[in-house]
């Protein structure tokens, strides 16, 4: 058993880790932190080699929609088995294929299924990812592509190259919206006005040095880069940037889709239909998938333009209907709304009580908690006092006065300063650009909170004070996700710093399951902090731990 002294006899799972230490490459990642053998699985639990029992939150890595061997997955797996169809068809044409595509079709925004085409990829994401970007350049004629910071959308070179950590550059590298390490140092709804500003000036500047790129491709809530939901009037924005000049809007759906978010697909928070959406992971029902569909005026590339020998995986595409199906008929995406805003608030109450909490954030059920090294010498500047907003926007339960949560995006109706959601604020009923400007705002700053409220130094014009996060802690993540296994809790580390912890359970897991969920994650926070070097013995709040979008 794990932990067994030399003197004790080790299991058979010990000589499996030991063999694959010494046979895998040194990329491998997941089983480093997760040194687990699992052997059956049903729904949220694994049972590994060792009989030891987890609850799995990292859903491989969000591809189990509805948990490990669904009784409707394995259905209709045993079904194309049973019927003698073929396995592997390139892309041709089957009755499996055409199932599949017509649940697809059904899911998909207003605006683009009815003009829709898909492309059957290599079973991977960021084989789809590459297939996107050659599919806008083909379209454009141009090359160039607007990312984000922050951004994650696969590991083949050109998926890399859009992605946050690319290390050349080839790509025009846009921030990001987020609250708690506002690129800025602001966050609400002025940190997502100054980013849409960014991006304007850099599309319209001649001189800017970046020409009218092939497309813009961003996730509707960055996975890796540290659960960060995109603001739905910052991505309304983004879409009104690209339409009017006549940029393709590529949405990344990979991890987001299929109701993880709380919708279906994570653009319909905002209502926004993208020109393209790269899909994976919990389209193919556990299964390798991938496909992008795409507006049909963009459909101009030569015939073997983009292909893979795996494009007709069709026990994938019969998991991949059921899944689809089943999350529709059985309404998984408003209950993962429902569930998720539960977790997140009682982590955020949590989070008040724990200084090494920095942040809760998320999502429908895709929620990360930020841990950080406090300093009890100091306190972010001018970091207001917290109070409840909204579920829906960025801020959620527990957000900043001013920085978001009222339903729909920036500010909201819950929103408690005026600085968004009512008729005076960002997004209200008086702001025509639906950013931010109304009768609330300063003159000409489309919505940029009344600067004058923040002190300065004598003589100096008034402006909003920066905010300052704590460092990131990733040794105590690291920590933390060591707890939890021993708990029998499976957890994923992400985040630019690898401290924020992510959950992604499946969108079946119950009521009683994610209690037992949280209970694990915060009595093992509770420890790791305890022990951790770092943490000190401080315990005091510091403010902004509890933000985060519904």
């Amino acid at each position: 058993m794990a932990g067994a002294t030399s003197g004790e006899t080790r299991g058979p799972h010990e000589g499996i880790l030991r063999r694959q230490s010494a046979r895998e490459s040194s990329a491998r990642t997941y089983a480093r932190a997760l040194p687990i053998v699992p052997v059956r699985a049903r729904g949220l639990t694994i049972e590994g080699a060792d009989g030891r029992r987890y609850l799995d939150c990292l859903s491989g890595a969000g591809t189990l929609a509805l948990g490990h061997n669904h009784p409707v997955v394995l259905e209709a797996i045993r079904g194309v088995l049973d019927s003698g169809a073929p396995l592997s068809v390139l892309d041709l044409a089957t009755p499996v294929k055409d199932a599949f595509v017509t649940e697809l079709f059904r899911t998909l925004p207003p605006g683009l299924a009815d003009r829709a085409r898909v492309q059957f990829c290599g079973p991977a994401g960021t084989d789809a990812v590459e297939a996107a970007l050659k599919l806008v350049r083909a379209a454009t004629g141009r090359s160039g592509v607007l990312a984000f910071a922050g951004a994650y959308h696969g590991m083949t070179a050109g998926a890399l190259a859009v992605s946050g950590g690319a290390p050349d550059v080839q790509a025009a590298r846009l921030p990001y919206p987020q609250d708690y390490r506002c690129p800025f140092g602001i966050g609400g709804p002025a940190g997502a006005e100054l980013a849409a500003r960014w991006t304007e000036s850099l599309l319209d500047d001649p001189k800017s040095g970046v020409p009218l790129p092939a497309g813009m491709i961003l996730e509707p809530v960055q996975g890796e880069g540290g659960v960060i939901p995109a603001p739905d009037d910052w991505l309304r924005r983004m879409r009104r940037l690209t339409a009017d000049r006549s940029i393709p809007l590529i949405a990344d759906e990979i991890q987001t889709g299929v109701g993880r978010t709380g919708a279906f697909w994570a653009v319909d928070h905002s209502g926004v239909t993208p020109d393209v959406m790269v899909l994976s992971k919990a389209i193919g029902g556990s299964l390798p998938l991938a496909v992008v569909v795409y507006r049909d005026d963009l459909d101009t590339w030569q015939p073997g333009a983009h292909a893979g020998t795996f494009r007709g995986n069709q026990l994938a595409m019969a998991a991949g209907t059921a899944t689809l199906a089943y999350v529709r008929e059985n309404a998984l995406a408003e209950r993962a709304a429902t569930l998720g805003s539960r977790m997140l608030t009682r982590l955020a109450d949590f989070g008040r009580e724990h200084a090494c909490v920095g942040d809760v954030r998320g999502r429908g059920l895709m929620i990360g908690i930020e841990l950080v090294t406090p300093d009890p010498e100091r306190r972010e500047p001018g970091a207001p006092e917290r109070a409840a907003g909204g579920p829906d926007g960025p801020g959620g339960a527990g957000v900043l006065p001013g920085s978001g949560g009222g339903p729909g995006g920036l500010g909201g109706a819950d929103d408690l300063i005026g600085s968004g959601g009512g008729p005076d604020g960002p997004g209200g009923a008086d702001d025509p650009t639906g950013f931010g400007g109304g009768p609330g705002a300063l003159p000409g700053s489309r919505g940029v909170p009344d600067a004058r409220t923040a002190p300065t130094a004598p003589g100096r014009p008034m402006a909003p004070a920066a905010r300052t996060p704590y460092p990131p802690a990733p040794g105590l993540a690291a920590a933390v996700q060591r707890e939890c296994l021993r708990r029998g809790l499976i957890v994923e580390l992400g985040g630019r710093h690898a401290s924020v912890i992510r959950l992604l359970p499946p969108l079946t897991i119950s009521d009683e399951q994610a209690e037992a969920v949280l209970d694990r994650l915060t009595d093992a926070i509770t420890a790791a902090a305890r022990d951790h070097e770092t943490h000190g013995p401080d315990r005091r709040r510091h403010p902004g731990a509890d933000r985060h979008a519904g």
